[in-house]
């Protein structure tokens, strides 16, 4: 998730703004420049639970593997007995972190999981989560993913009120708020905090012995239900089902709040009313191709974008190609629409791990170039379609487009599965400003231009509207059409301009 960044907001402000510290050394500071320039669009977080079996940790830990998609930065299981809660988290991949000897110790029939994305400036052991913390004698435990955008707000009123945090997520807000009300009981506390909360939230809290899980009325991140035997399961994303070979039953719905303990399942809605405003760039870019989100299926979503790209640009070239994994779906969807030969130009290597040496200065391309590999004899004198998924800042393009005019490819086109991202998420998704965003200040001639394509066409608004099942007025568009279905705040939007 975002989470915020009180201290340090907004979080991703250019390197040079979020750091307070001066940077150890020049290197340092190099590599995080290179990284905020060239990084791919980075979504918040994945959330895995389980109530009621008896390997619970061991399936949160399967579940957060499945997931390690939504988030590379750190991982953390929260286990309980009943009466113990225990936890383990770190820096990392699920897979570096966890251990059969560190999942052995986190014992009980329940656990929630959660794996978080990479946010230079607050990569910090204290903001990994699930968060835990006790209250009145209870354990309450959260996992977030999404974005509050009145949290600073919120923050600054409970601390006047003598409050203490000791992290800089916006996920630790929702606890506090909740806390306030656990006199009234668990519903009641988060019906309560609901209320008080603006912005993208799924989330899922654990005490000893339950499972609580809440979605924003607006419905903006995706979170479902499962079973596994007589054991429930919760999870961001359905492909979390398929490895541990649970039953998907339904997605949570806008506003609802469902209750997971001794005696079953129950939901409740938390009164709160808004029109639905699912991130359409979750189909787009972010889930699993073998994922189910918001009840369409990521595959075969992103293989109609690729028709649809066929028919509103149709291209004479040798053949499409996508940078893997970027557009691989929507470019099988085009090629077979337009009867063009689909080929992979550009080799993946598999085995880049995040210990992967950094290279100096002077070498920094080989940070890129370690991970993609052009096939030299397929793309020389060749004219060449590119599908991509996304154009954020453009760098990532323009050097890709440079790597294949340089090894003689005569043409390159490039067709983009979506609009153009001309204004800023705030719901949560890695690019909270406009100046990260090069088509808030370029035509797509300019940007067709500055990347050094032959031709350049993104997919209408329209049509991409058609590639889904899902009602217009049911998805968020705003970062194609500035149209937020929720406010932002006026100390949120004064940094979102820049």
């Amino acid at each position: 998730m975002r989470n915020g960044d009180f201290f340090q907001w907004p979080c991703h402000l250019p390197c040079t703004l979020r750091f307070r510290k001066p940077y150890p050394d020049e290197r340092v500071r190099a590599m995080c420049d290179t990284e905020f320039q060239s990084r791919r669009p980075r979504d918040e977080c994945g959330i895995f639970a389980v109530y009621g079996h008896e390997d619970a940790a061991k399936l949160t830990y399967f579940g957060l593997y499945a997931l390690q998609h939504r988030g590379q930065e750190s991982a953390g299981i929260v286990a309980s007995d009943g009466k113990q809660v225990v936890e383990h988290k770190a820096m990392g991949l699920v897979s570096e972190i966890f251990n059969e000897q560190i999942l052995n110790g986190l014992k009980g029939n329940m656990a929630l999981g959660h794996v978080r994305y990479s946010t230079t400036g607050s990569s910090l052991l204290v903001n990994a989560q699930p968060f835990r913390v006790r209250h009145s004698g209870r354990s309450m435990s959260i996992a977030h993913n999404g974005n509050i955008v009145n949290a600073h707000r919120i923050r600054s009123e409970l601390e006047e009120n003598g409050s203490i945090f000791q992290t800089t997520m916006d996920s630790e807000v929702v606890l506090h708020l909740t806390a306030r009300r656990m006199n009234l009981g668990i519903e009641q506390a988060m019906i309560e905090a609901m209320a008080q909360l603006r912005g993208a939230y799924s989330v899922v809290v654990m005490t000893e012995d339950s499972l609580i899980a809440a979605k924003d009325p607006n419905g903006f991140r995706p979170l479902c239900l499962g079973k596994l035997g007589s054991a429930y399961v919760l999870a961001s994303e359905t492909c979390a089902f398929d490895l541990v070979e649970a039953e998907f039953i339904r997605v949570i719905e806008p506003g609802e709040i469902v209750i997971i303990d001794k005696d079953g399942v129950r939901s409740i809605h938390s009164g709160i009313q808004a029109q639905k405003s699912q991130c359409i760039f979750e189909l787009i870019y972010f889930a699993r191709p073998d994922s189910n989100v918001f009840g369409e299926n990521v595959y075969l979503f992103r293989k109609r974008q690729g028709e649809l790209l066929a028919k509103e640009f149709p291209l004479d070239v040798d053949f499409v190609m996508p940078f893997p994994d970027s557009g691989n779906y929507a470019a099988i969807g085009y090629a077979q629409a337009s009867g063009i030969p689909l080929e992979m130009g550009m080799i993946r290597n598999h085995y880049i791990g995040r210990t992967f040496i950094q290279p100096s200065q002077s070498m920094r391309d080989f940070g890129v170039k370690v991970k993609l590999n052009p096939v030299r004899e397929l793309l020389k004198g060749k004219r060449v379609l590119i599908m991509e998924d996304s154009i954020i800042r453009g760098t990532t393009a323009k050097t890709r487009v440079k790597t294949l005019r340089g090894i003689g490819a005569s043409e390159v086109h490039m067709v983009v599965s979506c609009p153009p991202h001309a204004h800023p998420c705030h719901y949560g998704i890695d690019f909270s400003t406009r100046g990260e965003l090069i088509a808030a200040s370029k035509s797509v001639d300019e940007i067709r231009d500055f990347v050094g394509l032959d031709s350049l066409g993104y997919l209408s608004i329209d049509n991409l509207k058609k590639a889904t099942a899902i009602p217009d007025q049911d998805l968020c568009f705003a970062c194609f059409n500035g149209d937020y279905p929720v406010a932002i705040d006026k100390e949120t939007s004064k940094f979102c301009l820049e």
